[in-house]
């Protein structure tokens, strides 16, 4: 069996799926599993145990160049690779681009969500099979729910498996970074993606500050592409200086959060893959709702205004900004309970190798 998974975007998005191509490599152990991913968000999914073919597409130059003679060439070129290659296609995506993707693998099967769970609800024309999975909240257990179609048996389980691969020269790095700086610290992540996800410099800054007084913990602000600018300006707002910038691959961050005491940031990738790692977290939700994006540990804690424009939000952009309005003191609260809680249970970190 050649089973071919969809999932294109974004970071946090590929992580929980993790779950669900680990739950299809350890119940179908033979089967040649495939993902079709955006270039921009494969570098997790890299060397993966549970992945024997990764595809990357880069659409988004598609996009930009789209009349260019030389992009349908790329196109068709890249879209190759799948056809008549696979015989079952799942999208976990939902969308327009991500439907034509599983509809270019011209698998038998293409499974996806019903049509009122799908974000471009037109995609279902490109599938043979509709799974609902309206009874579940969480991301990852309606991707598992999708799974579970091509299962024998329906499988249950909230012992999720993320095999991300770390490379020991990854390790290494960060390694060296902490250790010359740090023996306890949280990371501070202020970027979001969305700008409607952005809690400001200030309060991040002050969250540093109070961390060091009260727990004597450095806060490393670790940040994406572009968002050098967000991180200098949390250092600059920490009045203790405990707040330091810190430049990492995505794979050195998940060897980063398995270190952290603590995380504190926004619905994004970096979030994601601190739960993964089990790393203990607060997380600061506007325009996304925790029941389905949030973290999945019982004793993370998510903070947020609950306003009555933010049920069903998802914007990226928005004439008011109430939602990330969260009070800083909310905010250490939250992290006290969390950490007096992590003391409670072993916090060693979970291992990210999956054995079939």
């Amino acid at each position: 069996m050649r089973i071919l998974i969809i999932k294109l975007s974004a970071i946090g998005d590929v992580v929980h799926t993790l779950p669900a191509a680990a739950m299809l490599k350890r119940l179908l152990p033979e089967a040649h599993i495939g993902w079709v991913v955006e270039r921009r968000a494969s570098a997790i999914l890299h060397g993966s145990p549970v992945i024997d073919e990764l595809i990357e597409l880069d659409t988004r130059t598609w996009r930009k160049s789209f009349f260019q003679k030389t992009t349908g060439a790329a196109m068709q070129e890249q879209l190759h690779r799948l056809r008549g290659k696979f015989d079952i296609a799942i999208d976990f995506q939902g969308l327009m681009k991500s439907g034509l993707v599983a509809k270019a693998s011209n698998a038998p099967r293409r499974i996806g969500f019903t049509t009122a769970e799908l974000r471009e609800k037109a995609s279902h024309i490109f599938y043979t099979e509709q799974v609902s999975t309206s009874s579940v909240r969480h991301i990852i257990d309606k991707n598992l729910a999708l799974t579970n179609s091509l299962l024998p048996a329906p499988v249950s389980s909230k012992d999720y498996e993320f095999p991300i691969a770390i490379s020991p020269e990854d390790e290494q790095y960060i390694a060296e970074q902490v250790t010359t700086r740090a023996d306890s610290f949280a990371i501070l992540n202020p970027g979001g993606g969305w700008v409607t996800k952005l809690w400001s410099a200030e309060k991040f800054g002050a969250v540093a500050d109070w961390l060091w007084q009260e727990y004597g913990m450095v806060s490393f602000v670790t940040y994406g592409p572009g968002e050098e600018h967000l991180a200098q300006s949390v250092a600059e707002q920490s009045r203790q200086k405990a707040a330091i910038p810190l430049a990492s691959t995505l794979k050195q961050f998940v060897a980063l959060a398995r270190r952290a005491r603590l995380f504190i940031g926004g619905d994004t990738g970096p979030l994601h893959i601190a739960a993964a790692c089990r790393t203990p977290i607060v997380g600061l939700y506007g325009p996304t709702l925790p029941e389905r994006n949030g973290p999945f540990d019982k004793d993370d804690i998510t903070v947020g205004r609950d306003l009555w424009c933010r049920a069903d939000c998802h914007k990226r952009q928005c004439w008011h900004w109430q939602c990330m309005e969260i009070p800083i003191d909310e905010v250490m609260q939250a992290i006290g309970i969390r950490l007096a809680a992590a003391k409670n249970v072993s916090n060693q970190p979970q291992p990210l190798a999956f054995k079939v």
